[in-house]
């Protein structure tokens, strides 16, 4: 598979491509604290148990397990196994495991896809924008709407803290719309880089036969690992997987995710630029000049922030 990767000011982006068809979509973000895959000096703040927290890089973290021989207040390098999740309802912090070393940064978004088998392919920061020609922003807008439509039927998609609930909407047959459901639960999985528990709302179907053959479609093309259970009298099948990174679904929800979609737009004009947002895009923005800067470097002008409510989610032009 070929990763278009793109450097944009705040932000790594790719997408991977089957052809023309996308089936993955990744954001890394430069100002993430605590990457998975850091490996850095943390101190023991404190420890419960078998579960601790620890401080590192100006952020805190849970520790688990905690190596019986590590008392409170020394320091030991951690790796980081998952990123922090703020969801406004119930934040979870990162989690770290004690690592022996050597200290090494969080691998780039190249050197993951790279890891995965995929060729990558980098994306000039100018001329045409062949992220959005390959579909990113019709992914972005999938995640922010919780609306995906297959043949037949839509996915509704809804992230609440305790997990992701897909429902399945359609018309006709219902057997014909769960089979065609579940392949589409399975790309929309891939392609928001879906982890963690997961329900999945069918039609009600009679018999064993009809949902039998749902739960085979869905163990063939789930991405791997997962677990699942087979679909109830009800139409509800869980499925769990590992949740490494946050899934695109919860990056868009992120502070400052529109600002840095704006970023990548302006990226690709040409001298002075406008950028208009409501004031919270532009607050957050114009807190950060480093950003700022690097958008001015790109098109050879300089940016300019502009207050406006009624920009949706904002929008970029030349002056």
């Amino acid at each position: 598979m070929t990763a278009l990767l793109e450097i944009a000011p705040g932000a790594a982006r790719a997408v991977v491509m089957d052809g023309d068809i996308l089936l993955e979509a990744h954001i890394a973000r430069s100002d993430e604290p605590l990457p998975v895959g850091l490996i850095a000096p943390a101190r023991l703040a404190n420890r419960s148990g078998k579960l601790g927290v620890v401080a590192l890089a100006g952020e805190e973290a849970v520790l688990s397990p905690v190596p019986p021989d590590w008392p409170e207040g020394q320091t030991r390098l951690v790796e980081v196994l998952r990123p922090a999740r703020p969801d406004g309802a119930r934040d979870k912090q990162a989690r770290v495991v004690a690592h022996d070393g050597p200290a090494r940064p969080a691998p780039s978004l190249a050197q993951r896809l790279e890891a995965a088998g995929h060729r990558v392919e980098l994306v000039p920061a100018h001329g045409p924008d062949r992220l959005a020609e390959a579909g990113w922003d019709m992914a972005v807008e999938e995640a922010l709407s919780g609306r995906i439509d297959f043949p037949g039927g839509r996915l509704l998609v809804a992230q609440t803290p305790a997990m992701l609930v897909i429902d399945v909407d359609g018309d006709g047959d219902l057997s014909r719309l769960s089979e065609a459901a579940a392949r589409a639960v399975s790309a929309t999985v891939r392609r928001h880089g879906i982890g963690g528990p997961i329900v999945v709302d069918f039609p009600s179907l009679a018999g064993r036969g009809p949902r039998a053959a749902v739960d085979a479609i869905l163990a063939e093309t789930l991405p791997l690992p997962f677990e699942k259970t087979a679909m109830n009298g009800f139409g509800l099948v869980q499925i769990i997987r590992p949740r490494r990174h946050l899934g695109l679904i919860e990056e868009v929800r992120r502070p400052g995710f529109a600002a840095l979609e704006l970023l990548r737009r302006a990226m690709r004009l040409v001298g002075a630029t406008r950028l208009e947002a409501p004031a919270p895009v532009i607050d957050w923005l114009a807190a950060r000049p480093a950003l700022i800067d690097e958008s001015a470097r790109l098109t050879g002008g300089p940016l300019a922030l502009v207050v406006n409510a009624g920009a949706g989610r904002g929008h970029v032009q030349q002056s």
